[in-house]
């Protein structure tokens, strides 16, 4: 099972995040993002619950869909397609905290497992642990530097 968690806090106030984070068309703007699409919008919201956004990042393609929307505070979203790795997705979460300097701290967790049976758990699981790790810091990095 690979687990990833990313804490960060970012020179900028609650909402402008949360706008930045949530806006799953724009996500090409992030380094090692090579594409990004909303393919469903959301019930209420563009990009609210309900919403299923496509990410095209070092040759793989995931569909999000988003499972919890509650703005500025959390983004839920789970993986519903993927390629070439068969994702069973259990948990994904971005928490937004703001702080009394107008500052925001941000939580990002993604819980799951790759389910090819031994090479699952023995190699894929601790690539897509490191390789996420480091591609959530990158963009909570980049939105600190906007």
């Amino acid at each position: 099972m690979f687990s990833i968690q990313v804490e960060r806090t970012i020179n900028k106030p609650i909402t402008e995040v949360f706008a930045l984070i949530s806006d799953h068309a724009n996500y090409s703007q992030f380094k090692g993002v090579d594409a990004s699409t909303l393919l469903v919008e959301g019930k209420e919201e563009r990009n609210g619950l309900g919403a299923v956004r496509e990410i095209v990042a070092a040759g793989s393609t995931l569909h999000e869909e988003i499972v919890a929307y509650q703005a500025p505070v959390l983004l839920g979203y789970k993986i519903i397609y993927s390629k070439p790795l068969p994702y069973d997705h259990q948990l994904g979460e971005v928490k937004l905290e703001a702080k009394d300097d107008n500052t925001t701290h941000v939580s990002w967790r993604s819980q799951g497992h790759i389910t090819i049976p031994l090479l699952g758990n023995l190699y894929f699981d601790k690539q897509i642990q490191k390789h996420g790790a480091r591609a959530f810091g990158s963009i909570l990095k980049y939105i600190d530097k906007l």
